[in-house]
């Protein structure tokens, strides 16, 4: 009776789970098949699921109007510095938290942490002056530098590195390791899963971080790939296979992260959750 009852529920799991899957996955289905059609076919009602012929004439048009390489480029080199600060500055902020003893540590954890309740959007004054009194309007700078102190990030090493075991970093100690070498070759290797996991959060993030980088800047230059794609639908009229082409090509960097990095990130999530 319970292998019965046990292979009914592992159908019915199975079934409710494809539905969800077919449901979450369909919009992305859709934009894919829309790019591969002619501007006039996603149009049509009723509409074709698939694309037939699929024609390419959506991503040359991408290609050849605008600036598509230098938005591309802007996208990528933005997230990718900003992953790699914040990467830096919150192991080292979740190392000293976790592992390092001094008064006002625990005030200063939960400060951090309640402020990731804040909507991001109560910062866009603040940092926006910021970023002005600095002359850092419309320049990478104004783009990378306003995220690097992200209280996720800390929240999330600090979490994973006190899981780390303190016997190994007191034998460091004893071999002469300083704090610097100790963090370097021990504590920074010992929690890649963790590293993985902030990886894809802060690159996916910064990626699709539209609302920020339209506030600061103003020129096509320094326009990243969402701000580019966002430019190209004209007043009175949209091509939607243009812009569905340019949705496919600024989804798939972040596709791919999450599938190279995917078992980083499956593996930080469940350890980091392990202890508080």
């Amino acid at each position: 009776m319970d292998t019965k009852t046990n292979f009914r529920n592992s159908i019915f799991s199975s079934i409710v789970l494809l539905i969800a899957a077919v449901f979450f996955l369909f919009p992305l289905f859709w934009m894919v098949s829309g790019s591969f059609k002619p501007s006039m076919d996603n149009l049509k009602i009723p509409p074709d699921l698939f694309p037939f012929p699929p024609v390419l004439d959506n991503f040359r048009e991408l290609i050849l109007k605008g600036s598509f390489f230098r938005w591309f480029f802007n996208s990528f080199f933005v997230s990718a510095i900003t992953t790699f600060l914040i990467v830096i500055v919150s192991s080292m902020a979740g190392y000293s938290l976790s592992k390092k003893r001094f008064y006002g540590r625990n005030v200063l954890f939960y400060t951090i942490a309640m402020s990731i309740m804040i909507p991001r959007q109560i910062l866009l004054v603040p940092l926006f002056t910021v970023v002005k009194t600095f002359n850092m309007f419309d320049t990478y700078a104004g783009l990378i530098l306003p995220a690097i102190g992200w209280p996720l990030g800390i929240f999330l090493m600090r979490q994973f590195i006190i899981t780390l075991p303190n016997e190994l970093l007191d034998a460091s100690i004893i071999d002469g390791c300083g704090e610097i070498r100790k963090f370097i070759t021990i504590v920074f290797p010992m929690a890649k899963p963790g590293i993985g996991a902030l990886a894809i959060f802060t690159f996916v993030d910064s990626w699709n971080d539209y609302l920020w980088q339209l506030l600061v800047t103003k020129s096509k230059n320094m326009y990243t790939l969402p701000l580019g794609i966002a430019n190209l639908q004209q007043l009175y009229s949209t091509d939607f296979g243009l812009l569905m082409a340019g949705a496919v090509v600024s989804a798939l960097p972040t596709i791919v992260i999450f599938l190279r990095f995917q078992k980083y990130f499956t593996k930080g999530i469940t350890l980091g959750a392990i202890k508080g």
